[in-house]
């Protein structure tokens, strides 16, 4: 597999606060890498190091194969939580001075700008002042900045802050785009659903530590522990949970949507054969619903950090 960054044995102190502890991520190129963790867990810090805004205390950083170094700054697109627009400056002039410093000619980063303007509805802002803007008009100009170099790497720390549901999932469709384009993208967030709907790979970091690193895909499969829901139609709910109950876990819920029947969650044994259970289950009513709970990335999150705290 290639790797697009490979952060190896990371450490940074701050005085006596270790805010990473031999961190290593690698993000294939070509991926969405989701960097997770609880506030003060050290992702902003691997970020900093990332962009060269810090230097960690030992370890190295990869960009393409290459030790990192200031050149390899034009390759990086960031889009930092907090972001660094001027607010008194045009909005036109400001894209224009950015993309200057990321070595486009003035006349590449008009027609690079007039590109996305139109494509995120910008048309009528150029000469608007950032102070002018709500904050999530703020936000398409920070995110367009980010992108308009077109850098092998971006960085994006919570980029749907500030957005309302709709420019949120413009926002999320331009990254994907982006990355089935080319790109590789770094993205921080807390939103476990977007994650969810984004990233083909994760790591989580807590306690300035990986705790957690991989596909995602692979990730969710590891925490599946044969927890199934089920619903079907029986005469006495009683009497079906004390027969499932002599060979498994068994636990009343309700499943919306579905009426007048007896909803339940079944923790199946290792020793136990699903198709059995499935058998089971029909010779005991009419059996409508029959589904495997994957963990969420959000349930998996909770637990990780909950066993590391």
């Amino acid at each position: 597999m290639k790797y697009a960054l490979q952060a190896i044995n990371i450490s940074k102190s701050y005085g006596d606060f270790t805010a990473l502890d031999d961190v290593t991520i690698k993000v294939p190129k070509g991926s969405i890498y989701g960097l997770l963790g609880p506030n003060g867990a050290g992702k902003t810090s691997l970020i900093r190091i990332i962009n060269q805004i810090t230097v960690p205390d030992q370890g190295q950083v990869l960009l393409n194969d290459e030790a990192l170094e200031p050149k390899h700054i034009a390759n990086i697109g960031y889009m930092p939580e907090e972001r660094g627009l001027y607010k008194s400056m045009k909005v036109g002039e400001q894209c224009i001075y950015l993309a200057r410093l990321k070595g486009l000619s003035k006349s590449e980063a008009k027609e690079k700008l007039e590109y996305w303007f139109d494509r995120l509805g910008m048309q009528g802002w150029w000469n608007k002042k950032l102070q002018e803007l709500s904050k999530g008009m703020a936000q398409k100009v920070q995110f367009i900045v980010t992108v308009l170099h077109e850098p092998d790497l971006l960085i994006f720390d919570e980029p749907f802050s500030g957005f309302d549901p709709v420019n949120a999932n413009l926002i999320k469709d331009e990254i994907l785009n982006l990355r089935d384009q080319g790109s590789t993208i770094i993205f921080s967030t807390h939103r476990m659903e977007s994650v969810e709907e984004m990233c083909d790979h994760i790591s989580l970091i807590n306690k300035s530590r990986v705790v957690l690193e991989g596909p995602l895909n692979s990730v969710r499969d590891s925490y599946r522990n044969r927890t199934y829901t089920t619903s079907l139609i029986a005469p006495n709910q009683a009497a079906v949970i004390a027969t499932l109950q002599t060979s498994m876990s068994v636990r009343p819920i309700e499943i919306k949507g579905l009426d007048n029947t007896i909803d339940l969650e079944l923790q199946i044994p290792e020793n136990l054969n699903v198709s059995n259970v499935l058998q089971q289950l029909t010779s005991l009513g009419e059996l409508t619903h029959f589904s495997e709970v994957i963990p969420s990335v959000n349930e998996i999150f909770i637990r990780k950090v909950s066993d590391n705290g």
